[in-house]
C-alpha cells in the first residue's frame, strides 16, 4: 500500500529548472509525499529572461490526468502556470468529477507573471480563474501584486481586505505572500482561513537568488495538506519551508538562482514563524530570556486545593488556580468569591515559595494581586486592544504570563506574544475538557519542547506517574497533574516527584520528528474542500 499521499501540479516546465514543476518536486521530496508532475505549459526560461510559453493542447492536459485518476488518484491538486483558458476549464471539470469519488483539495498558485517581468495570462485566462478556478479552490496563494491583478483594480484596499475578498469568491483559505513587498528586515505573509487570520512573519533572507519562491511556497501548503493538515496550519509548515529553501538557494547562471526546498526545514527553532493577533504586521523581532522550568505542574479549582497540594512534602514546582463559574451565580457574588479564593491562594504560594498561576480570570486576578496568569486562546482572542496594552503592562511589571497551544498556527500565535509557558495538548486523551484536538502524543510533546521559544509544559491525560516520566523525557519543562493528586495530595506526590526526577535524568529521550503530526483533523465539505 502507498504510504505517501499523492499530490498532482498541474504547471509549467521550467527549462533552467528552477521554478515550476522542477521546483514543486523539490518541495514534494522535503515533504515525503508522491508528486505526479502534470505539464500545462512548456516554457524557454532562463535565470535571466522567459523567451517562450506555449500551453500544451486541453485534450494532452486531459490525458495526462485521466491517466492518474485511476491508479493515483489525488489527495490534494495544486496549480501553477496553466497556459490557457481552455487548459483551466479542462483542470475544473476534472476537480468536480474526482470530487464525486473523494474528497479533494485543491490549492491555487496564481501564476500571472514570472520574477523576470514576463506575463503568464490572457484576459480570457484571467476571467477563467475567476469564474472556473476560484469557486472551487481549497486554498490560493497569489502575491499582492496577483491578488490585485484577480481582484482587478477596484479591489486593493489593503491586504486583508483582499484576503476577504479572495474568500468571497469561494476560496476557503487565503494566503497572500508579502515576499515581493518592501518590508524591511522581516517577511509577512497575510493568512485568512476558517481557523485563523493575521500576518505570519519570519525574519527576511537577504538572498538574490529566489527564482520558484512562489511555486515552493504553494506546493508546500499543498504537501501539508495532504498530509492532513487544516489550512492554517499548513500555511505555517509552508513559511517554514520555503524560508529554509530560501537559505539554501544557490546562484546557477548570471540572474536569481532557485531556491532549493530540502528536508530539514520542520526542526529548526529558527524558523517558526510569529503570528499576529490582529491586523497590525510587527516591525521589530524582539527576543525573550527564557523563563525557569515550571517542572511538576499542579491544576486545582479552588483556594482549598492550592493549600492542601502546597502542605504536602514534597511539593509540586507550580500550581495553577483553574476556577469555572458556578451556574446560577450572579455577576458580583463571583466576582467577590473568584478574589478571594485568588488572594488566598496567593498567600498559601507566597508561604511555600511556590509560583501560583491564575487560569482565565487576569482582570480579577491582576487586582488579586496574582503574578502569574495563564490564558487559552480563546481569551487571548476576545482581549480587546484596550486589554492587549493592559496586559502587556502587567507583563512590564514583572508580571509572568502563559498561553495554551494545541495547533501549529496556536503555537505561531503564542510565539509572538514571548510568553514564560507554552502549554502543549492534550498529550493523550482527556475528559476534563470536551476538545476537538487530537492527541499530540509523545512525538508532537517533543517537537514543541525543541521548537517553541519558551518552556512547554505537557497537559492533558497525564492520569499516572509513567506518564508523567515520559513527559519529561520528551523534553518537556513541566507536566501538568490535575485529576492524578487524589484525594490526599501527601499520598501521592512522592511518586510523581519521583517520576518526573527520573525522565529528567533519562539518558534516552524521545526523539524529535522531522514533522509534527496534524492535531485537527482536516474537515472535508461535500465539494472536497
Amino acid at each position: 500500500m502507498n504510504t505517501h499521499p499523492i499530490l498532482w501540479s498541474i504547471a509549467g516546465t521550467d527549462s533552467g529548472g528552477g521554478a515550476g514543476l522542477a521546483a514543486d518536486q523539490r518541495v514534494a521530496d522535503a515533504f515525503g509525499v508522491h508528486l505526479c508532475p502534470v505539464v500545462a505549459a512548456v516554457t524557454a526560461q532562463s535565470t535571466t529572461a522567459v523567451t517562450r510559453i506555449d500551453a500544451v493542447p486541453p485534450d494532452l492536459l486531459d490525458a495526462q490526468l485521466a491517466a492518474l485518476a485511476d491508479d493515483m488518484p489525488p489527495a490534494v491538486i495544486k496549480t501553477g502556470l496553466l497556459g490557457s483558458a481552455a487548459n483551466a476549464r479542462v483542470l475544473a471539470r476534472r476537480v468536480d468529477r474526482l470530487r464525486t469519488r473523494a474528497p479533494l483539495a485543491f490549492v491555487i498558485d496564481p501564476v500571472l507573471r514570472a520574477s523576470t517581468g514576463a506575463g503568464f495570462v490572457d484576459e480570457a485566462l484571467m476571467q477563467a480563474y475567476r469564474d472556473e478556478l476560484l469557486p472551487r479552490a481549497t486554498a490560493i496563494t497569489p502575491n499582492q501584486h496577483e491578488a490585485v491583478l484577480l481582484l482587478g483594480p477596484d479591489g486593493d484596499n489593503g491586504v486583508p481586505a483582499m484576503a476577504s475578498a479572495l474568500r468571497s469568491q469561494g476560496v476557503q483559505a487565503v494566503v497572500i505572500t508579502g515576499g515581493d513587498a518592501a518590508t524591511p528586515g522581516l517577511a509577512h505573509d497575510w493568512i485568512d482561513t476558517p481557523h485563523a487570520r493575521g500576518w505570519l512573519t519570519l525574519p527576511r533572507v537577504d538572498t538574490p537568488h529566489h527564482h520558484g519562491t512562489g511555486c515552493s511556497f504553494a506546493t508546500s501548503l499543498a504537501a501539508a495538506l495532504a498530509l492532513g493538515f487544516v489550512a492554517a496550519d499548513a500555511a505555517v509548515l509552508a513559511k517554514m519551508a520555503t524560508t529554509h529553501a530560501l537559505r539554501h538557494a544557490r546562484a546557477v547562471g548570471r540572474g536569481a538562482g532557485p531556491v532549493v526546498a530540502r528536508e530539514g526545514f520542520c526542526t529548526d527553532p529558527c524558523l517558526l514563524p510569529r503570528l499576529s493577533l490582529g491586523t497590525q504586521a510587527p516591525t521589530a523581532w524582539p527576543s525573550k530570556a527564557r523563563s525557569r522550568d515550571p517542572g511538576v505542574y499542579a491544576i486545582v479549582d479552588s483556594a482549598e486545593r492550592v493549600e492542601s497540594v502546597l502542605s504536602a512534602t514534597p511539593t509540586v514546582d507550580t500550581i495553577q488556580l483553574r476556577m469555572k463559574r458556578p451556574a446560577g451565580l450572579d455577576d458580583g457574588t463571583w466576582v467577590a468569591q473568584l478574589h478571594a479564593a485568588i488572594v488566598r491562594s496567593q498567600r498559601a504560594a507566597d508561604a511555600a515559595g511556590i509560583t501560583l498561576v491564575v487560569n482565565d480570570h487576569w482582570q480579577t486576578a491582576l487586582q488579586a494581586g496574582a503574578r502569574a496568569l495563564h490564558l487559552g486562546q480563546e481569551d487571548l482572542l476576545a482581549l480587546t486592544a484596550s486589554d492587549r496594552a493592559a496586559l502587556q503592562a502587567a507583563r512590564e511589571a514583572g508580571v509572568q504570563l502563559g498561553l495554551s497551544s494545541h495547533s501549529l498556527w496556536e503555537l505561531c500565535r503564542a510565539a509572538a506574544l514571548q510568553p514564560d509557558l507554552i502549554a502543549c495538548g492534550p498529550v493523550w486523551p482527556t475528559t476534563t475538557k470536551d476538545m476537538p484536538w487530537r492527541p499530540q502524543g509523545l512525538d508532537n510533546l517533543a517537537w514543541w519542547a525543541h521548537m517553541a521559544p519558551a518552556p512547554v509544559v505537557g497537559i492533558g491525560g497525564v492520569l499516572e506517574p509513567a506518564q508523567l516520566q515520559a513527559v519529561a523525557a520528551a523534553g518537556a519543562a513541566g507536566g501538568c497533574v490535575v485529576r492524578g493528586l487524589g484525594e490526599d495530595p501527601s499520598q501521592t506526590l512522592p511518586a510523581w516527584r519521583s517520576a518526573w526526577a527520573e525522565g529528567r535524568a533519562a539518558t534516552q529521550r524521545h526523539p524529535v520528528p522531522a514533522l509534527p503530526h496534524p492535531s485537527l483533523p482536516r474537515p472535508m465539505s461535500a465539494s472536497g474542500r
